[in-house]
């Protein structure tokens, strides 16, 4: 039992140091932790409220004045895709769906890093970035893995270092609250996982105070390095906990 709490609070401390730095995260960070000896339910229900937690504190603690017109279309769009998140959560294989995912950020994030040049994408507009904030906003509902397609989209957009801050600031704190809302009116969340999700509270705090501080003296162009290298790390720890489980299947 205590190993459970150390893996716990180990995946919480990284995950809101990583969220307080870069904005977003936290569900990618700890999943990456968590999946090798928590429960998948568990661990996405934790990591949820883990997201949430941090991106509460790091809001206070890191404000961004933020364009509600660039803003308003990834809510809206997550708005339709939270719900369909939570519902989705109790039938979704997570070992595959987080083998998929990392296979997207490892191959995808390198690119884009080693293609800083690239001209920005201006199509599609803010149907566009409904769109992503619908992906995220399922996503929210899967895990708080909320941030991670609006950030891709945003950083292919060219959006600027504080605006793209502010963007999924207010996106992910917006999203995690709507699911973490309909995970407790249906029921998802036990009585029994209210310890754990108050140690990944208290493990949260300072690491996410920490990582905000240091944001403020990134530049953007370490900071574009910062967040595609967070997302690839990310990726890669997903393939190494999914990929052994999706062959033991085999």
């Amino acid at each position: 039992m205590q190993a459970l709490y150390v893996y716990v609070i180990a995946g919480a401390v990284l995950a809101g140091f990583v969220q307080g730095l870069s904005g977003f995260a936290f569900g990618l960070v700890a999943m990456s932790v968590w999946a090798w000896i928590l429960e998948p339910q568990l661990a996405a229900v934790l990591s949820l409220f883990g997201a949430l937690t941090g991106q509460v504190i790091a809001a206070v603690t890191v404000r961004r004045a933020f364009d509600r017109h660039v803003l308003w279309p990834f809510v809206l769009g997550g708005l339709v895709g939270v719900p369909f998140g939570v519902w989705l959560l109790p039938h979704l294989d997570l070992v595959l769906f987080k083998v998929c995912l990392g296979v997207l950020l490892v191959l995808w994030c390198p690119a884009m890093l080693m293609s800083q040049h690239l001209p920005k994408i201006a199509f599609g507009g803010r149907f566009a970035d409904g769109i992503a904030g619908t992906i995220g906003g399922a996503m929210a509902g899967i895990g708080g893995f909320s941030g991670t397609i609006p950030t891709l989209w945003c950083t292919l957009r060219g959006f600027q270092r504080d605006t793209q801050r502010a963007v999924i600031q207010n996106f992910n704190l917006s999203m995690l609250a709507v699911a973490f809302a309909l995970h407790l009116a249906n029921g998802s969340i036990a009585r029994s996982t209210l310890p754990m999700l108050g140690l990944v509270a208290l493990a949260v705090a300072v690491p996410v105070l920490l990582g905000a501080r240091l944001y403020i003296g990134i530049s953007e162009a370490a900071f574009r390095k910062l967040v595609l290298g967070l997302l690839t790390a990310s990726g890669a720890a997903m393939l190494a906990s999914g990929v052994p489980a999706l062959l033991q299947r085999g």
